[in-house]
């Protein structure tokens, strides 16, 4: 019988087809795209922000120009984009502005609806609501962030018809920060966003400077229908008195959880100009002058300690002659924008104020 040996087998290794080996590498780039992507995108590597970015158009054959309508009057600002509305991809942009009338220099960020850039409104003016920060409101303003959904709310009030397309503008409030450190001898001191002799005429900046950066670089109208003010602390608190003091310029403002009267240091000495600067008393001489017709939306949270001196201003002054006012408590509301922002749809508030505005207009 003759022995046969085992046969030996030898290990063969079966080449890969293109395909399986392409699949592999787009696998392993997939997996260290999802890897880097949260890692380049935090440090803004595909961010446009700082870009240039513009407003305005309208006609330029002139056609544009209309009694209501105010096409813009330049000079053209640098505007960057500063960030982006996620809901929507519309762009916040932001410039320094040095104002003209008052002096200072100061940032101003600006957003406009999508009905801004449709082709249909091409020829329109858009009203303007100049948004205004609580707190000391520098170096920047706290409405251009897109945590606070201010104008992501405003797109969808004004894609539901509950509000008018605004314009945004959100300028600084105050000319220093000095709510940073509690050692600093000038802690807690805020402008009141006024012109209190011998300082910054942040009155001025607020009133007629924001309002005319606006005017050379967008779309706007040309009546103070087309102008209105919100504000939450002391942003409410100047939005509040601009408005009053200044009705031939501004119709409407929504004021969150204001002071009613000027209580800065800076005004030592100066009360006259206090007065002039004080709601109770602006209220007080626009009903003894019989108007123009003004319309202040207030809202404040149920136990804030601001409560009982706006109470009693709605009673004292509310819906008096020229004062139209519509007031809403918010039940268990705090004293911060993520309260009053949802609180301008649920009490009203923003559908009031569009009703007596003008929208856009040619």
């Amino acid at each position: 019988m003759t022995y046969s040996p085992p046969t030996s087998y030898r290990s063969r290794r079966r080449a890969s087809s293109p395909a399986k080996r392409w699949g592999i590498v787009v696998a392993c780039i997939a997996v260290l795209g999802a890897i880097a992507w949260p890692v380049l995108n935090y440090f803004d590597v595909f961010s446009d922000k700082g870009d240039s970015i513009s407003f305005g158009g309208g006609s330029s054959d002139g056609k544009g120009q209309s009694a209501k309508a105010l096409m813009p009057t330049g000079p053209k600002a640098d505007f960057t984009v500063s960030g982006t509305v996620p809901e929507d991809g519309s762009k916040i942009a932001v410039t320094t502005y040095q104002g003209k009338k008052s002096g200072f220099t100061g940032k101003v960020w600006v957003w406009a609806p999508k009905q801004y850039n449709d082709p249909k409104y091409k020829d329109s003016g858009f009203p303007v609501m100049i948004a205004l920060p609580g707190g000391a409101g520098y170096p920047s303003n706290y409405w251009m962030g897109t945590d606070l959904k201010l104008e992501s709310s405003i797109q969808k009030w004004a894609d539901d018809g509950k509000s008018l397309p605004f314009i945004l503008a959100m300028p600084v409030l105050n000319p220093e920060n000095h709510d940073k450190d509690p050692k600093d001898p000038k802690a807690g001191l805020y402008w009141d966003g006024s012109d209190i002799p011998g300082q910054p005429k942040m009155g001025t900046w607020l009133t007629e400077d924001v309002p005319d950066l606006i005017r050379e670089n967008f779309r706007t109208i040309k009546s103070r229908d087309g102008w209105a003010f919100f504000g939450s602390s002391t942003g409410g608190t100047a939005g509040l008195k601009s408005v009053l003091q200044k009705p031939d310029k501004f119709k409407a403002v929504i004021a969150s959880g204001p002071d009613i009267v000027p209580d800065s240091r800076l005004w030592a000495g100066h009360e006259k100009e206090k007065e002039d600067n004080n709601s109770n008393i602006l209220a007080q001489r626009l009903i003894a002058k019989g108007g123009p017709e003004v319309y202040l939306g207030l809202q404040v949270g149920s136990s804030e300690p601001v409560k009982p001196p706006i109470d009693k201003f709605v009673a004292t002054y509310g819906n008096k002659g020229p004062v139209k006012s519509k007031y809403y408590v918010i039940q268990g509301g705090e004293h911060n924008g993520a309260t009053y922002v949802p609180a301008m749809e649920n009490g009203g508030l923003i559908q009031w104020i569009s009703q007596h505005m003008q929208g856009p207009v040619s």
